[in-house]
């Protein structure tokens, strides 16, 4: 939503809450599957906006694509086949790839003209586009789980919009039980779980659908992200095995190039605070 002083604002009214980012609308469209709107703000750069929803500033993406991305690759011993579902800017793709150890990377996102528009406006998030490890997939990120070989991924990141309209299907058990199928053994999946302190019923949720999808544990981790209701994000890792500890040097040949990452915040990433503990044991 835009007034007339040029603030974009997004209105939670679950939560009463709301929040702006001043700037003005360069582009907008309807896709067949979504609407898309670009706006240049005064201090956080390009804002992409889907459906009404904050999805990507410049100012700020770092904090979700390399928490998307690198605790789950540093953990999996092995990571060489990666899927990542949605993902359509293409931030979470450019982070995998500066894993010397990933072999083959798939981003299937449903709705091109997000990647386009990436393209245009967020393009140093693309700039992993043209890797030969890379694959660009346009579609149905349901479908093309559910039809991957067995055993064939070792890590599987959903990196989707609100479980509302196209990312609706990404957060039930029949899709969990899609990616356990396609991970090899020792194999990881994460996906974005929202805020548990905006979203709780949601958080805890999709923990116990992971579960009864046949996934042994549920690992949550925790990080900023100021342009999301409430400024504190999560994603939860689900897999068969117990978590193996951190590879401490996973990210020392390129460590210089982030911005929040590092061994110090993958481990306090983890740490799970007791309103998430009180959340997830409640009736």
């Amino acid at each position: 939503m835009l007034n007339a002083d040029q603030w974009f604002t997004e209105v939670d009214e679950s939560a009463a809450s709301a929040f702006s980012l001043k700037g003005r609308r360069v582009h907008a469209e309807q896709t067949p599957f979504q609407h898309i709107e670009i706006y240049e703000t005064e201090r956080w750069g390009y804002l992409m906006v889907i459906d009404g929803c904050t999805m990507v500033s410049t100012r700020d993406n770092f904090f979700y694509h390399e928490m998307m991305s690198h605790p789950v690759l540093a953990t999996h011993p092995k990571p060489e086949q990666v899927a990542i579902i949605g993902g359509g800017d293409c931030g979470t793709l450019r982070e995998v790839l500066r894993h010397a150890e990933v072999k083959q990377a798939t981003q299937i996102d449903i709705d091109e003209r997000v990647t386009r528009l990436s393209e245009h406006y967020f393009p140093e998030l693309c700039e992993s586009n043209d890797d030969p490890r890379a694959t660009l997939a346009f579609d149905d990120g349901i479908a093309w789980i559910k039809n991957a070989p067995a055993n064939s991924l070792d890590v599987i990141i959903v990196d989707s919009t609100d479980p509302i309209g196209p990312a609706e299907g990404l957060f039930n058990v029949a899709f969990y039980r899609s990616c356990r199928e396609a991970l090899a053994d020792g194999g990881l999946f994460i996906q974005q779980s929202e805020s548990p302190l905006m979203h709780g019923p949601i958080f805890k949720a999709m923990g116990e659908a992971m579960r009864e999808a046949g996934f042994a544990t549920t690992t949550p981790l925790f990080f900023p992200q100021p342009i999301y209701p409430g400024g504190w994000w999560s994603a939860t890792i689900a897999h068969m095995e117990p978590l193996p500890a951190a590879r401490s040097t996973a990210t020392d040949a390129f460590e210089s190039t982030l911005q929040y990452y590092n061994v110090q915040t993958h481990a306090g990433a983890f740490a799970v605070p007791p309103l998430v503990k009180r959340l997830v044991s409640s009736d």
